[in-house]
């Protein structure tokens, strides 16, 4: 096959660009419903069952890690990202026809499949269109599209709930957005997507891609950035609605919060959102200063942002701040942990990157329904802010022991 153009290049990247965006809108397109869908009370909702929507999906989309990166170094990424688009716009669909809480969660743990094999796909796709000089700055567009997308429908859901679609109930419309989005990049990508050259690389066993320790140590700064910043993005609309609710500050800002859902929302987007610039400044910046530097700031940023989030009745200059920190602090490390999992495992970048976000995803699985249980048992969400913090901390220590 001929070298791919410069011109094809850009054209790819655009549309893996494209495709972030679209399979992360699954992420929390769910998340601005939670009043929602607890107020239909034949699907039986409660916090701690809310939290397992995110569980349901995120636990196939760890499971497809590894395997769907498997598969795009076997057959090439650019047709397993199509297929797996297609099955998160099926999956979307049959959202809209459940009846049940049963129904509702099998469908979102179908979808994780998609996703999950998505993305995988999507950053294997990348590496193996781009030449490895630029690969750092472009895997970090591509996770910058993802939070794009996953930041964008905290802030868009609410919209199409108050102003549903084609005469659909309030909590359906979402959903078929979604689903009408994966579609169109679907078949948008079979079209245009051009096809990569595949180069040749020493073939490298799986059990030893497994059993690699630095890949464990990347899983694990996973856990404490995207893993974090998903489970924050699953409840940051609820804990600013008990903050602004709880706030005995007459600012306007304030009351500006307490009466509007919308603002509110964007508020809350904000903490994925900020990682469409931080992902790739964090590739920027790990080419200067090293990674050394980037996981402490980052950490530090993530523990302090925690710990003040933590804290019952504080102001919104307080909370904007903590906003930014996570923000930042989530999306920095990105670029390194997928930089250096290609460069360990060339011939198995798909595995060792799916290796590396099956542990990030771990966090997700655990971390969602742990603070639903939490605001449960406490009636706030401060003891499982401390508890972020704390983990984020510890992390930080660990992430010494990653090379340079």
């Amino acid at each position: 096959m001929n070298e791919v153009t410069k011109k094809e290049q850009n054209v790819g990247l655009f549309l893996a660009y494209l495709v972030g965006f679209s399979f992360s809108c699954n992420y929390t397109n769910h998340a601005p419903l939670k009043d929602i869908l607890i107020g239909i009370k034949e699907y039986g909702f409660d916090n701690a069952k809310f939290g397992f929507l995110a569980t349901s999906m995120f636990l196939t989309h760890a499971i497809m890690q590894i395997p769907g990166g498997h598969m795009a170094d076997q057959f090439g990424a650019r047709r397993v990202v199509a297929v797996a688009l297609l099955w998160v716009g099926l999956g979307n669909l049959g959202i809209i026809f459940s009846d049940s809480y049963y129904e509702f969660i099998i469908c979102k743990f179908l979808i994780g499949v998609g996703t999950g094999t998505s993305f995988i796909a999507g950053a294997r796709y990348i590496s193996q269109l781009i030449p490895a000089q630029r690969l750092a700055k472009t895997q970090a567009y591509y996770g910058a599209s993802i939070l794009l997308g996953s930041g964008f429908v905290i802030f868009v859901v609410p919209i199409l709930a108050k102003h549903p679609l084609l005469g659909l109930s309030n909590w359906q419309s979402p959903f078929v957005a979604t689903a009408s989005l994966a579609l169109l990049v679907a078949m948008t990508w079979l079209r245009l997507a051009p096809r990569p050259c595949l180069m040749p690389h020493t073939e490298t066993k799986m059990s030893d891609l497994l059993l690699h320790g630095q890949l464990w140590l990347l899983g694990i700064v996973q856990m404490a950035s995207f893993g974090l910043v998903m489970v924050i993005g699953n409840w940051i609309t609820a804990l600013l609605k008990q903050q602004v609710g709880d706030s005995s500050l007459s600012s306007s800002m304030i009351q500006h919060l307490k009466s509007s859902p919308q603002l509110l929302g964007a508020l809350a987007s904000m903490v994925i959102l900020l990682g469409v610039v931080g992902r790739p400044l964090g590739g920027y910046l790990v080419e200067k200063l090293g990674v050394r530097w980037i996981l402490s700031v980052s950490f530090l940023f993530n523990t302090v942002g925690c710990f003040v989030l933590a804290q019952g009745g504080i102001s919104i200059a307080w909370i904007m701040l903590s906003i930014v920190l996570l923000g930042f602090g989530c999306a920095l490390p990105y670029a390194s942990l997928f930089n250096r999992a290609t460069i360990l495992f060339p011939s198995r970048a798909g595995a060792a990157k799916g290796l590396v976000n099956m542990l990030g995803v771990v966090m997700i699985l655990v971390g969602a329904p742990l603070l639903g249980y939490i605001k449960d048992s406490t009636g706030n969400f401060s003891a499982g802010f401390m508890t972020l913090g704390i983990m984020s901390f510890t992390v930080w220590i660990i992430s010494f022991q990653i090379k340079n």
